[in-house]
């Protein structure tokens, strides 16, 4: 397993020689965040699916205990003879973003929306320690890769991202522009208006380009979950908006989208630094307070 990224860890999760380990098991990756005594907290992902060969990973790093979250934290913890602390998946994003922005230098005492951005996506009110979750939507990662494989013939996520960052969406989505091309609507032009609407058209004749598709995906999932985000926010009275999640990871074009809809409608984008182990940090910290 790779290691993205390290974080200099705070308090209990530094002490002497031991090491406090938190894996978030998700729909697709598990997230694991490792803290070896005084040193730095290493990050690793490793495919969700296979619990046995993660487990056996776990097992490896021999920690004193394991904080474990998410929805295959169950099947984890009856793999492993350790013992491990569950963790609510809602605490241990609230509890690892927390973290996050703290070490980005960012105050994090105002209420904000945070939201996570996996397979799928959930929105949650912070308020202090307070973690509600207020919504969510189907589309994420799942859909992006789903789509992806469908349209495109690429089922890699990265591979995916990579093909979408030469593409141009609005050679498949139909904008505003396209639909009033006099004007006389008081909305930007190149607003989406349908997603791949100009696949229907019928004197169309040449077929979408592969790298077109994957940024239109892209795109149609970063306007839907941007809007719906921005609503909840609105709702909610807060300004603020923190994103994490793994489907972040390396994917400018969609970290562009969500970023220019929050800010169109009023609301400050925050994009976490590592922000896909927020819930194997959280879930490190509290089983290490634990």
């Amino acid at each position: 397993m790779a290691v993205p990224s390290q974080r200099q860890p705070s308090g209990p999760t530094g002490t002497g020689g031991r090491v406090r380990l938190g894996v978030d098991v998700g729909a697709t990756l598990a997230k694991l965040a490792i803290a070896r005594g005084e040193g730095r907290v290493e990050y690793r992902l490793a495919p969700a699916h296979a619990i046995e060969p993660l487990a056996l990973e776990v097992e490896a790093l021999a920690p004193d205990r394991v904080g474990v979250t998410g929805g295959g934290a169950l099947l984890l913890s009856r793999s492993l003879s350790l013992d491990t602390a569950p963790v609510g998946e809602f605490e241990a994003w609230g509890r690892g973003s927390h973290a996050l922005l703290q070490e980005a230098g960012r105050a994090t005492g105002e209420p904000h929306l945070l939201v996570s951005l996996g397979t799928g996506t959930s929105a949650m009110l912070v308020d202090g320690e307070r973690v509600t979750r207020v919504g969510g939507t189907a589309l994420g990662g799942g859909t992006l890769l789903g789509l992806g494989a469908v349209l495109t013939g690429v089922a890699d996520f990265d591979r995916l991202v990579s093909l979408a960052s030469s593409g141009d969406r609005r050679r498949v989505d139909l904008l505003v522009s396209d639909i009033y091309r006099a004007g006389g609507l008081p909305l930007p032009g190149d607003l989406t208006a349908a997603s791949f609407g100009k696949l229907a058209d019928p004197a169309r004749r040449d077929p979408p380009a592969p790298r077109d598709l994957a940024h239109a995906v892209i795109g149609l999932v970063g306007e839907n979950v941007g809007l719906i985000c921005g609503a909840l926010a609105l709702a909610a009275g807060v300004k603020r908006i923190v994103f994490g999640g793994s489907t972040l990871r390396g994917n400018p074009a969609l970290v562009g989208i969500l970023r220019g809809l929050c800010t169109g409608m009023g609301r400050e984008a925050v994009f976490l630094r590592d922000g896909e182990f927020a819930g194997a940090l959280g879930a490190l910290e509290i089983a290490a307070r634990g």
